[in-house]
């Protein structure tokens, strides 16, 4: 059994040469993949040309496909997003159009290409809208077919109205930073659960 790999898209509407807070959380959360072994990539979702669509490939210089490739290699797949009035990055709504969009693909099983991998989300704000946020990419990603283990939400927001933002002001916050702990070891936890015993192909063939 090889070992786990995660991917965390972050999808900031920041280029990669600004200063991204959800990086900042999304580091976090690596330091402890590292720790424990688990090889993790994080990419920038704004320095690709991703398509609007539903297809695996709308063509035209699209690079989803390129990302694409790397969520079929992963075993941990995390979101991070930025809030903006209370709502996830419009960069996440259209990761999560496009995995959908390749959600009828099949693994050697034929279920559905996400099955036996597992999903959270990071996010950072400085007004609410966190659990919000977070609810609506949890459920995107399990409906498609990955698996969400236990307070996989890791936020961290400030006071309403304009603020402080995670990195001038949330770093040492103790209930962030142990939501990242919840998060990486159960993230870790269960994707090794599964890459022992994945999901029995019995009842869940996207064609019987």
């Amino acid at each position: 059994m090889g070992s786990l790999k995660a991917l965390i898209l972050n999808t900031s509407l920041k280029s990669l040469a600004e200063t991204s807070h959800t990086a900042a959380l999304a580091n976090e959360v690596q330091k402890i993949y590292k720790k424990e072994h688990v090889e993790s990539e994080i990419i920038r979702m704004s320095d690709y040309n991703i398509a609007y669509g539903i297809s695996p490939d709308m063509g035209d210089g699209d690079e989803w496909p390129l990302i694409y490739e790397k969520v079929k290699e992963a075993d941990i797949l995390i979101l991070g997003t930025p809030l903006w009035l209370g709502e996830k990055s419009s960069i996440a709504t259209l990761v999560i159009e496009r995995l959908y969009g390749s959600s009828g693909e099949t693994n050697e099983k034929g279920q559905a290409i996400y099955y036996n991998k597992v999903g959270g989300v990071v996010v950072t704000g400085n007004e609410d809208g966190a659990k919000h946020a977070a609810a609506s990419i949890l459920y995107g990603l399990s409906h498609i077919g990955f698996v969400i283990p236990p307070n996989v939400d890791t936020y961290w927001v400030g006071e309403a109205g304009p603020g402080p933002s995670y990195i001038n002001a949330g770093q040492n916050n103790e209930f962030t930073k142990k939501h990242v702990e919840m998060l990486a070891y159960n993230t870790i936890h269960l994707a090794t659960m599964l890459k022992k015993n994945p999901i029995p192909a019995k009842g869940n063939l996207l064609e019987d």
